[in-house]
């Protein structure tokens, strides 16, 4: 089996854009592939956190992983700061990267815009995230448009490492989202859904509560018109709603617009909410078993041991192609 790599960090909330996005795509290909899954917490440090949030953003994501779906049968799932070779190989990385093409990144340049003073560990994350993918043998890692420049540099980097020390790393393929709607902010409905987002009614988190979601959807931006039609350039507050109903129902959208011939936008909503409510009551249910249980800890524990099994392996190949230590002299 081919293998997947991908990583998440454990900062803000799932929101439901990236269960439909990434989460539910991910227990698909678990199927079919050989799936690593990371909680890359030494990412998260790339901007401040406060050390008690974080410890618990780590295991809520946790538990989310494995409520949504993944399972640790098929699948690993680790912590990256329990895996010490990522540290040590993105070391490695970071010393084959060029200052110039690190600040060429698009998050950087973003991210670092307007601030006075920023960490050197937003410049170097790109090397890190390469290291992460690269430890793994990884054949393929599955990511939105936002992280394909990072992908791309990773490709580069095993590409540089392999031409200078010799063929040890292998050039992982990237893959971008091939189905399902990118959901939409439900406040505005021009840009996506994001955990960042300051407006709380703009956002469905994976974890809301079932009024929540229907006081959401319900104050969810749409237009005047009345006509549950699909039209993302001229109703895409309505278009965005359609998508989630039909990202969580298997329903298509053209079903979905039958469906709503000659309501209101109040009965729409109240259907869309009806949806989401369904199919997230499950995955919740699942999540509160988990949060607290020795059960996640135990898949933590057999995760973060089967991923430093392959990483150290990987990590001694690196060290020694280029001559650290006394590896290879063996």
């Amino acid at each position: 089996m081919k293998r997947i790599f991908s990583g998440v960090q454990p900062t803000g909330t799932v929101t439901l854009g990236n269960y439909i996005g990434a989460f539910r795509q991910f227990t698909e290909l678990q199927h079919e592939y050989d799936c690593i899954f990371s909680i890359v917490d030494q990412h998260a440090i790339t901007m401040p956190q406060e050390p008690d949030e974080l410890s618990e953003a780590i295991r809520r994501l946790a538990a989310t992983y494995i409520a949504a779906g993944i399972d640790p049968e098929k699948a690993t799932l680790f912590i990256q700061s329990e895996v010490p070779a990522h540290a040590q190989a993105g070391w490695i990385m970071q010393c084959i990267s060029y200052i110039g093409e690190l600040e060429r990144m698009t998050q950087y340049k973003d991210k670092s815009e307007g601030r006075e003073a920023v960490s050197s560990g937003l410049l170097t994350y790109p090397p890190l995230m390469a290291a992460d993918i690269l430890l793994y043998d990884s054949d393929i890692v599955p990511v939105g448009d936002d992280q394909k420049q990072h992908v791309e540099l990773t490709r580069d980097l095993a590409e540089r490492f392999n031409k200078r020390f010799g063929e040890t790393l292998t050039v992982p393929d990237i893959r971008l989202p091939q189905h399902g709607a990118r959901i939409k902010s439900l406040q505005d409905p021009l840009k996506k859904m994001s955990k960042s987002d300051t407006n709380k009614k703009a956002v469905i988190s994976l974890l809301d509560e079932p009024k929540q979601i229907e006081k959401k959807i319900k104050s969810a931006v749409t237009d005047s018109d009345g006509r549950v039609t699909y039209d993302v350039e001229n109703k895409p507050g309505v278009s965005n709603l359609l998508n989630i109903e039909a990202s969580l129902t298997g329903y298509s959208v053209e079903e979905l617009v039958r469906k709503y011939e000659g309501s209101g936008y109040g009965a729409f909503k109240a259907g869309v909410a009806e949806a989401v409510i369904s199919h997230l009551t499950p995955i919740q249910e699942r999540y509160n078993e988990l949060i607290g249980s020795q059960e996640l800890d135990r898949i933590l524990d057999e995760g973060a041991e089967k991923a430093n099994t392959i990483a150290s392996a990987t990590l001694s190949r690196m060290e020694a192609a280029m001559g650290l230590g006394r590896k290879r002299r063996k």
